[in-house]
C-alpha cells in the first residue's frame, strides 16, 4: 500500500516533518527499503502509451468520408466488370492514404529525438553512502545529492541547500532563477513561489544541497502534466470537419439520384435491367470527385514543404488550412515573445541615465543618454567606466561563443547579463588579480570581491539596491563624492521598474592598506554607490512586427505567462499587444467558474501568474466562445495548452520534447515572426483549395446531368465509366495542381479570419457549381444532338464530347484563378505551375485521342483538326460568361 500525502503541502512542512512524512533520514533510505519502494511506486518515469504499429496508423488514413465514395465507387464499378476502373480507383484511395501516411511520418521523424526530461543519472545517499544511480530507480524517500548544472531527477523537497538557484522557466514561465532554501512556507502558493521545493526537469544553475524525494514518475508536476496532455481528445479541424459533410452530401445525393432514376427508367423506359443498372453505376462514377481526396492532400502537401522552407514543421496536414482560420494565438512570453536572456537596458547612476542598445547576449550595442540618441564614449577614469568594471569582475559568470556563433553566457541570467553589458562597453585592458571573494548567497543578496586593478586595491560589490543602500554611505558622481540621497534612489527604481525591469545595484571602495582577507564586516562601512543597473528579458523584435501583421489580419495575440503582472504587462505594451495596460492572475482565474472565465478569457490579453491548469482552462474557454485558438510555447508547462488548442505551436530551438510532441507545427527558427508567414500561407493553401473544389465539382456535375438526360431522354450513355473516370483522374487532378501555385491574394492579410462554420460549399460556391455545371452540360448536349443525326459513330462523338469537357475545364481553371477579379492577369504568366499542368494535359488528350492501344482502351477515335477548334470557342465562350457572372454575384461571396 502506498505512503499516504501528509495533510499539507510538502512546500509547507518542515524538513523534519517531510523526512517523518516520508518514513526517511537525512541519510536516505536502505537498499531493500529502496527496492521495496520501487515496486510500490513504479520506476522514475514519465508514463507513454504505446505507438499504434504502422499497419494500423496507415489504415487511419482511410478513415475518411470522401474515402468511402471512393470505396464505394469501386465496388459498384467492380459489380461492373470494369476492373481497370476498379484498380484505378482503389489506386486513388492508396495513394491518398500513402501520401498523408509518408508526409505524418517525415515531420514524426524531424521531431524524433528522446524525450527525457530527467537526467540518466544521480547521486543518491542510501544508507548513509553516496551511490550514482539510474534515475529511473528513485523512490519516494530517497536523498539526491544536487549540484550546479544537474537536472533535477523527481520533485524534491529542499533538506540543505548552499546558495541554491535553479532555472525554472519550462515549468513556470519565470525567465530568472529562483533561489531555493529550506525553510517551511505558509499558504497556498503557485509552483513559481514554493521555494523549498525541486521539480522534476529542472536544472540548478549554481550551488548546491541536498533534496528528499517526494515524488516520482508520473506523480511528479512533470508527470501532472503529462497526464493533462494524455486525457486531451484530439481536435478536428475545420477542413477535416467540412470535407465529411462534402463527402455525406455527395453520398446521399447520388444515392437520392440513383433510386429517383431508377424508378423512373423501371416505369417509363423499356430499359433491360444490366443497362440500367450500368447506367446507374456510370452516374455514380460521374458524380464522385474521385481524385478530390488525393488533391487536398497534395496541396497541403506542398503547403507544408512551403512552410518547411519558412522555418515551420508541420507534422499534420490539416494544420496548414488551420492556421488560416486562426482567430486568436495565446502566446507563452518566456523565450517565445522574448529573447528568454536578460539584458540590461537602462543604467542609473548619480549624475545621469543611460539607455544601452542589444536585444540578446551578444555583446554588441551602444550607451546613450536617455534624453540624446547619440551614443556616449566611455571615458578612462569616468563613473560609467568604474561602474562597468565592478560589474564585471564582481561576477562568477561568463561569455562565450560557442561552435555555431551563439553567444552564451554561464552562469545565472543576471550576473550574465551585467557580463554582457560590461563586454558591450568595450573597456580598455588592465591587468587584475583577484585577492579575495564572497560569493553570491541568497541570505545576504550580495557579491563582493577584492581586487588589485591595476595599482589600485578595490573591494566591489553587486547585490539587490534595498541591500546595498543599507551598506551604503555616499554616491559616486563624475564631480566627487556625495552623501548617499536614499529617497532620489528609491523614486528611480519605482519610476523604471514599471517598464519592467529589474534591478540590481553596484557599489565599491579602497581596500584597506594591506588587507588580506574579505569578510561581511568589511562591507559595512564605507561602500560607495556606483548605480543601479535596469534589466528584462527583452521581446523579441520581429516579434513586433509579427503581432503587428497578426493584428492587421484579425487576429487577436493573448500573452499567458508565469510571470509578475506588471512585467507581463510592460513587455505586452511594448510588443503591440492590445490592452496590455491590464492583466489578470492565474489566482483570479483559479476562483472563477466556466461562464466567468470565458468572459475574462476574451475582455483580457494579458494573463500573469499563471499554472499549466490556467493556461489549458484558457484555451477551452475561448474554444467555448467558437474561437480558432493557436497556442505557442516552448516550456513543458505549455504543452497541455498546445494539445487542446486547435494549432499548437512549439519553439524548436528552446522548445523541450515533449511541447513538440504536443504541438501541431514546430517553429525550428522560434521566431514568432514565423507564425505570421504561417498564417499567410495557411490562407493562400485554403484560398486554393476551395478554388480547387469550385474546380472540380461543376466537371461532375456536368457529367452526372450529361447521363440524367440521357436517361430521361433515352439516349445512349453519352460518356461510358472508363472516360468518366479518365476526366475525374487524368484531366481534373492535373489542372486542379495548377491552382495549388496560385500566389495568395492581394488582401489575403488584410482581411479577418474565416468563420470555421461556413462550409467551404457555401451559398455562392453552390450557386457556381450549378451554374457552371450545367452551363457545360447544356453545351455538351447541344453539341451531342447536331452531331447524333449526321451519322458519326458513338465513339466519335463520345471522343468530341471528352474533349468539349476537358476544354471547358482548362478555362474553367482560368477562371477559378481568381475570386474577384479578371484571370488574364500578370499573374496567370508568373504561375509555371498551370502552365506545365496544361503541356501535361495536352499530351494526354492527344495519347488518348490518337494513340491507337488508348483508343481500344478507352474507345475512343481520331478528332479532325477543326473538332480542336470548335471546343476551344466553346470553352472560351463559358470562360467569358464566367467573368461576366463575377462581378455581378460579388457581393453575395463570404470571402
Amino acid at each position: 500500500m502506498k505512503t499516504a500525502k501528509p495533510e499539507s503541502a510538502y512546500y509547507q512542512l518542515s524538513v523534519d516533518e517531510t523526512l517523518a512524512s516520508t518514513r526517511s533520514s537525512p541519510d536516505g533510505i536502505s537498499s531493500s527499503e529502496a527496492s521495496e519502494r520501487l515496486k510500490q511506486y513504479g520506476e522514475n518515469a514519465l508514463p507513454q502509451k504505446p505507438g499504434k504499429p504502422v499497419w494500423l496508423r496507415f489504415l487511419a488514413h482511410f478513415n475518411d468520408v470522401l474515402i468511402y465514395v471512393l470505396l464505394a465507387a469501386a465496388l459498384l464499378t467492380a459489380v461492373m466488370g470494369h476492373w481497370i476502373d476498379t484498380l484505378v480507383i482503389l489506386g486513388v484511395a492508396v495513394i491518398n492514404a500513402l501520401i498523408g501516411h509518408i508526409q505524418e511520418s517525415n515531420a514524426e521523424k524531424s521531431l524524433q529525438s528522446i524525450r527525457n526530461m530527467l537526467s540518466s543519472e544521480t547521486v543518491v545517499i542510501r544508507g548513509g553512502n553516496h551511490e550514482t544511480l539510474p534515475t529511473t530507480a528513485l523512490v519516494p524517500g530517497d536523498v539526491v545529492v544536487i549540484r550546479a548544472g544537474d537536472r533535477i531527477p523527481a520533485d524534491l523537497r529542499v533538506i540543505e541547500a548552499h546558495n541554491l538557484r535553479v532555472e525554472e522557466a519550462i515549468l513556470t514561465g519565470e525567465s530568472t532563477v529562483v533561489e531555493k532554501g529550506t525553510d517551511a512556507l505558509t499558504g497556498d502558493l503557485p509552483l513559481g513561489d514554493r521555494t523549498n521545493l525541486l521539480f522534476s526537469g529542472t536544472t540548478v544553475s549554481s550551488g548546491g544541497g541536498k533534496g528528499l524525494v517526494v515524488a516520482t514518475g508520473g506523480a511528479t508536476e512533470l508527470g501532472h502534466i503529462n497526464q493533462m496532455m494524455s486525457d486531451i481528445e484530439p481536435q478536428r479541424t475545420p477542413l477535416l470537419v467540412q470535407m465529411d459533410k462534402l463527402g455525406k452530401a455527395i453520398f446521399l445525393i447520388i444515392l437520392a439520384m440513383m433510386a429517383a432514376l431508377f424508378v423512373f427508367s423501371l416505369l417509363f423506359r423499356d430499359m433491360a435491367l444490366s443497362e440500367l443498372m450500368l447506367s446507374l453505376i456510370s452516374l455514380a462514377v460521374a458524380s464522385v470527385p474521385e481524385g478530390l481526396p488525393a488533391i487536398i492532400s497534395i496541396i497541403l502537401s506542398l503547403g507544408v514543404q512551403t512552410m518547411a522552407r519558412q522555418k515551420a514543421i508541420i507534422r499534420k496536414l490539416p494544420t496548414v488550412e488551420t492556421l488560416g482560420a486562426m482567430t486568436v494565438i495565446c502566446s507563452d512570453k518566456t523565450g517565445t515573445l522574448t529573447m528568454n536572456e536578460m539584458t540590461v537596458k537602462a543604467i542609473i547612476t548619480a549624475d545621469q541615465i543611460y539607455r544601452v542598445d542589444g536585444a540578446s547576449y551578444e555583446p554588441v550595442g551602444t550607451f546613450h543618454r536617455a534624453d540624446d540618441a547619440s551614443p556616449v564614449a566611455i571615458t578612462p577614469g569616468s563613473l560609467l567606466e568604474r561602474y562597468l568594471r565592478t560589474i564585471d569582475l564582481c561576477n562568477d559568470s561568463q561569455l562565450i561563443k560557442d561552435e555555431s556563433g551563439l553567444w552564451k553566457i554561464t552562469g545565472g541570467p543576471t550576473e550574465g547579463a551585467l557580463k554582457v553589458l560590461a563586454a558591450k562597453g568595450k573597456l580598455p585592458t588592465v591587468t587584475t588579480e583577484l585577492r579575495n571573494k564572497i560569493p553570491f548567497d541568497s541570505q545576504y543578496k550580495y557579491m563582493s570581491t577584492h581586487y588589485l586593478i591595476g595599482e589600485e586595491e578595490c573591494v566591489l560589490l553587486t547585490g539587490a539596491p534595498d541591500v546595498l543602500f543599507r551598506h551604503c554611505q555616499q554616491q559616486q558622481t563624475e564631480s566627487g563624492l556625495q552623501p548617499l540621497d536614499v529617497a532620489w534612489w528609491e523614486a528611480k527604481i519605482e519610476e523604471y521598474a514599471k517598464e519592467g525591469l529589474r534591478m540590481v545595484a553596484a557599489a565599491w571602495k579602497p581596500a584597506s592598506p594591506g588587507q588580506s582577507e574579505l569578510t561581511h564586516q568589511d562591507l559595512q562601512q564605507g561602500m560607495i554607490l556606483l548605480g543601479i543597473a535596469g534589466m528584462m528579458d527583452p521581446p523579441r523584435p520581429e516579434a513586433i512586427t509579427a503581432i503587428r501583421d497578426c493584428l492587421q489580419a484579425g487576429i487577436r495575440v493573448k500573452m499567458i505567462t508565469g510571470d509578475h503582472p506588471q512585467t507581463a504587462m510592460s513587455i505586452g505594451q511594448m510588443l503591440g499587444i492590445s490592452n496590455a495596460s491590464v492583466a489578470i492572475t492565474g489566482g483570479e482565474l483559479e476562483v472563477m467558474d466556466d461562464r466567468q472565465l470565458s468572459e475574462a478569457a476574451q475582455a483580457y490579453d494579458i494573463f500573469a501568474r499563471t499554472s499549466p491548469e490556467d493556461k489549458f482552462r484558457l484555451v477551452q474557454a475561448l474554444q467555448s466562445k467558437k474561437e480558432v485558438v493557436g497556442m505557442t510555447g516552448d516550456g513543458v508547462n505549455d504543452a497541455p495548452a498546445l494539445k487542446q488548442a486547435d494549432v499548437g505551436i512549439a519553439m524548436g530551438i528552446k522548445g523541450t520534447e515533449v511541447t513538440k510532441e504536443a504541438a501541431d507545427m514546430v517553429l525550428t527558427d522560434d521566431n514568432f515572426a514565423t507564425i505570421a508567414s504561417a498564417v499567410r500561407e495557411g490562407r493562400r493553401v485554403y484560398d486554393n483549395l476551395k478554388k480547387t473544389i469550385l474546380f472540380i465539382m461543376p466537371t461532375n456535375l456536368a457529367q452526372g446531368l450529361l447521363i440524367i438526360i440521357a436517361l430521361l431522354a433515352g439516349n445512349l450513355i453519352p460518356l461510358t465509366p472508363v472516360l468518366i473516370l479518365w476526366m475525374n483522374m487524368a484531366t481534373s487532378a492535373t489542372l486542379s495542381f495548377g491552382l495549388a501555385f496560385e500566389e495568395g491574394e492581394k488582401n489575403i492579410m488584410r482581411r479577418p479570419p474565416r468563420d470555421p462554420k461556413l462550409h467551404v460549399m457555401d451559398g455562392f460556391a453552390i450557386w457556381r457549381v450549378i451554374f457552371v455545371g450545367s452551363m457545360i452540360a447544356i453545351s455538351a448536349f447541344v453539341l451531342e444532338s447536331w452531331l447524333q443525326p449526321r451519322g458519326y459513330s458513338a465513339e466519335f462523338i463520345r471522343t468530341v464530347l471528352l474533349q468539349t469537357l476537358v476544354t471547358a475545364q482548362w478555362f474553367y481553371m482560368l477562371n477559378c484563378r481568381v475570386s474577384n477579379g479578371f484571370s488574364l492577369s500578370k499573374g496567370l504568366l508568373l504561375n509555371k505551375g498551370i502552365w506545365v499542368v496544361s503541356a501535361v494535359l495536352l499530351v494526354l488528350q492527344l495519347l488518348i485521342i490518337y494513340a491507337p492501344f488508348m483508343q481500344v482502351l478507352f474507345g475512343t477515335a481520331a478528332l479532325p483538326f477543326r473538332y480542336w477548334v470548335i471546343t476551344l470557342i466553346i470553352g472560351f465562350v463559358m470562360f467569358l460568361i464566367v467573368e461576366i457572372e463575377k462581378p455581378l454575384t460579388r457581393k453575395f461571396r463570404t470571402a
